[in-house]
């Protein structure tokens, strides 16, 4: 398994430690402290590799507060979750729906997408 230092960055947010991670590796989301999961990038997606590590906890400050922000500046009913890149270690936002949207791509212990 890969190592990943979490160390604060910019903003408290970490920054990526230019070690090679894979689907086992335990990264934790800036805004809640919860474990990412591994969500498997969909077929026509842009990023590079076969997975991103999000953030799935509904409770999630972030999250949370991404209903109201999308509301509020673009008038949709929205929010987004936290995104990490474990190729490029670049962060952001992955836009979502529902409370339940995305969650059918999470990527189960032997890297299998959960259907």
């Amino acid at each position: 398994m890969s190592l990943w230092g979490r160390f604060p960055g910019i903003g408290g947010l970490p920054f990526f430690s230019g070690q090679v991670m894979d689907w086992e590796t335990q990264v934790h989301c800036p805004h809640c402290h919860g474990q990412l999961k591994a969500w498997a990038n969909p077929e026509m997606a842009t990023w590079g590799g076969e997975f991103q590590f999000v953030c799935f906890n509904d409770n999630c400050p972030y999250y949370v507060r991404g209903w109201e922000w999308m509301e509020g500046h673009y008038n949709v009913k929205a929010s987004y979750r936290y995104r990490l890149d474990p190729t490029t270690g670049e962060a952001g936002p992955l836009p979502v729906w529902s409370k339940d949207a995305l969650k059918d791509r999470i990527l189960g212990e032997k890297g299998e997408v959960h259907a």
